[in-house]
């Protein structure tokens, strides 16, 4: 071979060599580029996922307490999580055995489910229960203990949400769900404050991708969540939701009813009930049997979407969520603002026929008193509820006016209450307002609002024309006791002049002494109200065939003198052949309102003041004669005024008697009855049938309950036309001679006329 071509090849081959050597290193810098600096973060990020375990640690959720902060309304309390290590058992087999026959029936788990899981022997972290309570943990604690485990299970410290009073104030508070997260009610409201931030277990894994042993865990700690402090009082919730059942019982009331207390300054929420609720605590039961038996009676491919629409229908909040129509209650605002704008005063006069015609309308639209009111004052008007009075008013208001003014007391937007779901009111807009829709739009027909907005626009009047900002938290405070949050109690805006206010103020007071607002009078306070009976026309016109079905509501506030607190009471959809009272404001709503308020106004502090009439007739206090001589109780009943029956042994002055009817403590009306028992007597024969006396007006109510050896107290404006529309005694139950059954009376009236629009 020639010497030059062979130094010729083995330039070529040192080239190539060099080449592919510089060609190699080059790639493996683009290569090493590529992944350290291109890709270097989601390279480390990878290795880092392969190497640690993170696991959340649950937060702590804050507290919600009441108006008083000193009760707890929802709470956390300690849970554990049991946590199976397979690692450490894996390869005993009867360890295994032991550990899944063992837990299965103390964590309701299936045994060979939980028996596989034991042998994942690459694993170290297997959660198999959550959220076991103190008991449960107990008994977890004893068996590792008895078969001196000392590896491989663990408790893991978690919390559950607990609401310690139950039912009350469940539509307000809400509820969470497994994870921890609010589902409804303020728990979703407020859900960034109560939650806290998580905390994180980081553990590392070894190079097979097994678990590394605890030791090599690190706790980053939670932050739990901030308290809420509500403007709800507990105890005032829980009277509002006593009188509130009993009123949806009585009147046997089919599509539930709300009742909402308000400070009239602040806007703060005291109180609010709805029915129906539910146990948050247990917030997937649907706690109407009735409903349930209908959802069992269903196809059974029709039962969950049933029991679906049940629990939203228990769940959702009806004061915020669900609009209704107003009815009189409406006429407050409607003649506050007649009075604001010039166009009445006081005196103004104005005839009422029974009704008013309008073109194109084949009937007139009815005032409730179908013979008509005559000629009155717009004082009579109001307090008479008359329908014509304010159809005139809307006359002279006009659309736009009205509507300015509707606008103006919050009934065409959100009142932005600090509760999910607040709906839209439904009304018609200026160009809407034609004659007839303005005319049954000023007395509270043919548009829905919100009860949260219908109370919200009562207090602008009771507290001298300024609207406020609903709200049901107070404050919002962290761990350690500051006040990160507070609520924006200031007003809104200005509606009406202080002025107007107080002349509407003095017009509802009248109506509730001796008005057709008399069914929600409390003796001993000047309490402020007006009625209000709505037809469910829409509802109505889907099945004419059905009767007409009514909202009846109160609504008003206390004490006139100086307004601190409004209330609104409603019932949906009454049920007056059933209970025997014509559906009404006054006799259904009112008594409700008049027993919230005269329990809830001397717990709040507002004192008595009782004009002579009413002391008259203030019922006295049971006296304690049990132990006594007869001659000693004859002689203290005596000089009360009272009367008195002896039932048993009454031969000797001396006799003790041994029970007393009214017991001692009682209310007994003066000049009332006190039955004394002493020995000898027939148990069989003391005891009477309580009668029923709903309808009975005064004079008959007295003397039927007089004929059964009972006697009466009296509630509620006692005006001519008043009837008993609550007993305090059911009928049919039996009692003892002389027990004392308080009446309540209301004029039963239906303030609302009927209204039928042509098609």
């Amino acid at each position: 071979m020639p010497k030059g071509f062979a130094e010729r090849m083995r330039s070529k081959a040192i080239g190539l060599t060099a080449a592919l050597i510089i060609g190699g290193f080059g790639a493996a810098t683009a290569s090493l580029f590529h992944w350290q600096i291109v890709r270097g973060e989601e390279m480390r990020t990878a290795a880092m996922d392969q190497s640690l375990r993170s696991t959340t640690l649950p937060a702590m959720r804050g507290s919600i307490y009441d108006a008083t902060g000193t009760k707890v309304l929802a709470q956390s309390a300690d849970v554990w999580t049991v946590v199976l290590e397979p690692f450490f058992v894996a390869g005993d087999e009867n360890l295994r055995r032991t550990i899944a026959s063992g837990l299965a029936p103390i964590l309701d788990l299936d045994e060979e489910e939980l028996y596989e899981k034991t042998g994942k022997k690459d694993s170290y972290y297997e959660v198999i229960k959550r959220k076991i309570e103190t008991d449960t943990r107990d008994a977890v604690n004893q068996f590792l203990v008895d078969n001196e485990i000392d590896s491989g299970i663990r408790l893991i410290d978690d919390y559950k949400r607990y609401y310690p009073y139950g039912r009350v104030a469940s539509n307000i508070l809400g509820f969470t769900g497994m994870d921890g997260n609010g589902l409804e009610g303020l728990e979703l409201y407020y859900d960034d404050e109560l939650s806290g931030t998580p905390g994180r277990m980081v553990s590392a894994r070894n190079g097979w991708n097994l678990d590394m042993p605890f030791e090599k865990e690190q706790m980053i700690p939670a932050e739990d969540g901030n308290d809420l402090v509500l403007t709800i009082d507990e105890t005032v919730q829980s009277i509002l939701k006593k009188y509130l059942a009993e009123g949806i019982e009585k009147y046997q009331v089919k599509n539930g009813g709300v009742a909402i207390m308000m400070d009239v300054n602040t806007g703060g929420i005291l109180g609010l009930s709805t029915s129906p609720d539910y146990d948050p605590n247990d917030p997937f039961t649907v706690l109407d049997e009735r409903l349930l038996a209908e959802i069992e009676e269903l196809p059974e491919d029709e039962q969950d979407e049933a029991y679906s629409a049940a629990l939203n229908r228990q769940w959702r909040n009806k004061a915020v969520a669900d609009t209704y129509i107003p009815g009189s209650v409406f006429k407050m605002c409607v003649g506050s603002m007649g009075l604001e704008e010039g166009l009445i005063e006081e005196t103004s006069m104005w005839t009422c026929t029974g009704g008013v015609h309008f073109d194109g309308m084949k009937d007139d639209i009815s005032c409730w008193k179908h013979e008509g009111h005559g000629a009155t004052t717009f004082r009579e008007g109001l307090c008479n509820s008359c329908n014509p009075w304010f159809m005139h008013i809307g006359d002279l208001l006009g659309a736009e006016t009205f509507a300015k003014y509707r606008e103006a007391f919050g009934f065409t937007e959100k009142t932005s209450i600090d509760l999910p779901g607040e709906s839209n009111s439904i009304y018609h807009s200026v160009d809407g307002l034609g004659p007839v829709e303005l005319a049954c739009e000023a007395f509270g027909q043919n548009f829905t609002i919100t009860p949260v907005q219908m109370i919200t626009a009562s207090c602008a009047i009771a507290n001298g024309g300024n609207l406020v900002r609903p709200h049901v938290v107070d404050r919002v405070v962290d761990q350690e006791g500051n006040i990160v949050k507070t609520a924006d109690t200031t007003y809104r805006r200005q509606v009406i002049s202080a002025e107007t206010a107080a002349t509407i103020t003095d017009i509802l007071k009248q109506n509730a002494e001796s008005g057709s607002g008399s069914g929600g009078y409390v003796m001993g306070y000047r309490v402020c109200g007006k009625t209000g009976t709505s037809e469910k026309v829409d509802k109505h016109n889907e099945d004419p065939t059905q009767p007409m079905e009514y909202i009846v509501s109160y609504c008003g506030f206390a004490p006139a003198e100086d307004p601190q607190y409004a209330l609104l009471v409603f019932f949906d959809e009454p049920d007056g052949d059933a209970c025997g009272i014509n559906p009404g404001g006054n006799a259904m709503a009112g008594p409700i309102f008049s027993k919230i308020m005269e329990e809830v106004l001397p717990y709040l502090g507002v004192d008595a003041q009782y004009t002579q009439e009413e002391y008259d007739q203030l019922d006295l206090v049971s006296p304690s004669v049990v132990g006594k001589t007869l001659e000693e109780a004859y002689s203290q009943l005596e000089s009360m005024g009272l009367t008195y029956s002896v039932i048993g042994d009454e031969s000797d002055l001396d006799i003790v008697v041994t029970q007393q009817i009214p017991e001692s403590g009682a209310s007994v009306p003066k000049g009332g009855k006190v039955v004394l028992y002493t020995e000898g007597y027939d148990e069989n024969g003391i005891y009477v049938q309580v009668p029923d006396l709903t309808g009975f007006d005064l004079a008959n109510a007295s003397y039927v309950a007089t004929i059964n050896g009972l006697q009466v107290s009296v509630k509620g404006a006692s005006v001519d036309g008043s009837m008993v529309t609550l007993q305090s005694i059911a009928p049919g139950e039996e009692v003892k001679l002389g027990t004392v059954i308080t009446l309540t009376f209301a004029e039963n009236i239906n303030t609302d006329g009927h209204v039928e629009l042509d098609e």
